[in-house]
């Protein structure tokens, strides 16, 4: 079982438990679903037809960004643990301050898009890494402030290299 929201207006709960029926705010929800490419579905609900496209996915948080019809949808997923520790006064509590970006592959930085300094927001990219002849953007991950690049323009780094320092 599964509570989902897209903003304080609109929560689901969902039940999957059983396979073959699936659930929505104690409703059985029939649907028929046909996955249509990388990401990308075709689903058909009370007769009418939806393209779906999963933009996004953070699993740790369990965050997911869809586009369903074109029209961009966040989700935010909550298991039983989840409503148990938030029931506990808990649901912060495995909340940890991230005050880095480190190399997640060995690579050649192509680009830098922040400074010391600059104010950032979770998602917003901050360097380009090039990594067997792809170009990786590195975005934050999470709220912050620059403290210091530790790299510069055209610098080779090696997997789990401190790129960058936040306050």
């Amino acid at each position: 079982m599964l509570n989902i929201s897209a903003g304080p207006a609109h929560n689901w709960e969902v039940d999957f438990r059983n396979t073959s029926t699936i659930s929505i705010n104690n409703q059985p929800f029939a649907w028929d679903i046909v996955q249509i490419g990388e990401g990308r579905y075709h689903v058909l609900h009370n007769e009418q037809s939806y393209t779906a496209e999963l933009v996004d996915a953070d699993y740790t948080t369990k965050v997911f960004v869809l586009k369903i019809n074109g029209q961009r949808i966040e989700l935010q997923a909550k298991d039983r643990f989840d409503q148990l520790l938030e029931r506990m006064g808990l649901s912060n509590a495995t909340a940890t301050k991230i005050n880095e970006l480190k190399a997640p592959m060995p690579g050649l930085i192509v680009d830098i898009r922040v400074q010391p300094g600059q104010t950032v927001q979770k998602g917003d990219p901050l360097l380009v890494l090039e990594a067997m002849k792809m170009e990786n953007i590195l975005k934050a991950p999470t709220d912050g402030i620059i403290d210091s690049i530790k790299v510069v323009l055209r610098a080779n780094v090696t997997k789990g290299q401190v790129l960058v320092q936040f306050t």
